[in-house]
């Protein structure tokens, strides 16, 4: 960022901020999980900590859409009043930022492979390395060339680059602050599902959401036949929801079939 303010270079502002959202989104979700295992045994908090993650998330959002739209409206200021960039620096500057991303390319390479949340990194590591290589190649014609365009033209491009991202992560994580069902399960299937166990008479109250990144949670009130074995229903109703929709927390309420009132709420 620094480098880009002194050489008054957009691309470099652009790459710099979509570099510098990676490292504070991974670097909040780190501290976020961290916190998360430290707060989990505090009796007011039920579910630990483990929101900070997509708050963070949330706010690397914020910061990627402030950055993607400053660069959008300076460069196109710039195209028509081009302004002058000291090219050789920030060539240098680009160079380096290659180099750190080609560093945790290799280092992210492996483990991508077996963890989802490093997939994603290396893929964000990905994405980064391609906006180096833009602005290496913008410093070059630049300075070469003198074309003045070059260095906002590519800053708009990896502005434009940086939104879908930003939108999908943004959506993601208000979908999961509002406790709204992951977007690949059918909740309609959940419920038949539930109602083809043995000895399940109906399912209601049935709520699923997701806590934090691969952790959904379901609750639901299952009413079964007056002669119904209690833990084999249980057992049944966690192994499916565990098995077929990754489900591993799931607080059942069994209700006989003659028992009334727990579907009545007023909200």
């Amino acid at each position: 960022f620094v480098a880009g303010f002194a050489t008054n270079s957009l691309a470099l502002i652009s790459d710099a901020g979509h570099m510098l959202t990676d490292v504070l989104g991974i670097g909040m979700a780190l501290a976020a999980i961290r916190l998360a295992s430290r707060g989990s045994a505090r009796s007011n908090r039920t579910f630990g900590l483990y929101r900070l993650e997509i708050l963070a998330a949330l706010a690397n959002a914020g910061l990627l859409v402030g950055v993607a739209v400053y660069v959008v409206f300076e460069a196109l200021r710039r195209f028509g009043d081009p302004a002058e960039v000291l090219a050789a620096p920030m060539l240098i500057v680009a160079v380096l930022g290659l180099a750190a991303n080609l560093v945790a390319f290799w280092l992210l390479r492996a483990g991508s492979k077996e963890s989802l949340n490093l997939e994603g990194a290396y893929l964000e590591v990905v994405a980064d390395t391609i906006g180096s290589v833009g602005v290496i190649v913008a410093a070059g014609v630049l300075q070469v060339t003198g074309w003045d365009w070059v260095d906002p033209l590519v800053g708009v491009a990896i502005g434009l680059f940086i939104l879908p991202r930003t939108w999908r992560l943004g959506a993601q994580a208000l979908r999961i602050l509002l406790q709204a069902a992951p977007p690949d399960l059918d909740l309609d299937d959940v419920v038949a599902a539930l109602r083809d166990l043995d000895d399940v008479v109906d399912v209601h109250d049935l709520h699923v959401w997701t806590l934090t990144s691969d952790m959904e949670v379901a609750s639901a009130h299952l009413v079964v036949a007056q002669a119904a074995d209690h833990h084999g229903v249980l057992d049944q109703a966690r192994h499916l929801l565990g098995e077929r929709w990754g489900i591993a927390h799931a607080t059942l309420q069994l209700e006989p079939e003659d028992h009334t009132g727990c579907d009545e709420l007023g909200w």
